[in-house]
């Protein structure tokens, strides 16, 4: 539980093995540290990576953090149905939960919690960025929760991505552009499918 004053987030991250959930987790993991911050990344290996439901958590916290375990999310990336379903429980009244509303047609049953539908696989397949879904959810989440300028998301990706895989860093820019353009239009529109409940904490 997050405790008053202080400014620590606890991220989970979730899907199915192949959709970039570990990878999206190093992310933010490495725009936390950009941000000056404590951070863990505690990424899922086992039986489940196989085709089942991989998880990753991390933490961006001013202070030491204690453990790498996140049993009680500020917030919820679910990349499809199971990962929502099993994880929502879990989040915190008063955070967030991110999902790809492409694969997941039913709206998450918590009422005390703000949901940020985005339909990440297809405005990634629109745009000719297959296998991206992830960095469309993470650009919604640099909007609404890592304050990170052009600059820093470049070096981010820059630390990240293999070397082999570099060519690929302007498709990954251009993905979370898409995220977080889509989600600042949707706090535009008055008949928004976003609930407003309370905002979790940005972290910088």
């Amino acid at each position: 539980m997050r405790q008053k004053g202080s400014k620590t987030m606890r991220i989970l991250i979730a899907g199915f093995g192949g959709q970039g959930v570990l990878f999206l987790g190093k992310l933010i993991a490495h725009a936390g540290v950009l941000l000056d911050k404590h951070v863990t990344w505690l990424p899922s290996y086992g039986p489940e990576m196989r085709g089942g439901t991989a998880n990753c958590a991390v933490i961006l916290s001013d202070e030491p953090i204690g453990s790498p375990m996140v049993s009680e999310p500020d917030v919820l990336i679910a990349m499809n149905l199971p990962s929502l379903t099993a994880y929502q429980p879990c989040v915190r009244t008063g955070g967030e939960i991110f999902y790809d509303a492409s694969l997941i047609h039913e709206a998450p049953e918590r009422e005390d919690v703000r949901l940020r539908a985005l339909p990440a696989t297809k405005l990634a397949s629109d745009a000719g960025l297959e296998g991206l879904a992830n960095m469309i959810l993470l650009g919604a989440l640099l909007s609404d929760c890592l304050p990170l300028n052009e600059t820093e998301i470049l070096h981010t990706l820059e630390q990240t991505v293999p070397r082999h895989k570099a060519h690929l860093i302007e498709a990954n820019r251009h993905a979370i552009a898409i995220g977080k353009q889509t989600i600042e239009q949707t706090e535009q529109e008055p008949h928004s499918e976003t609930k407003r409940i309370s905002h979790p904490r940005k972290v910088g």
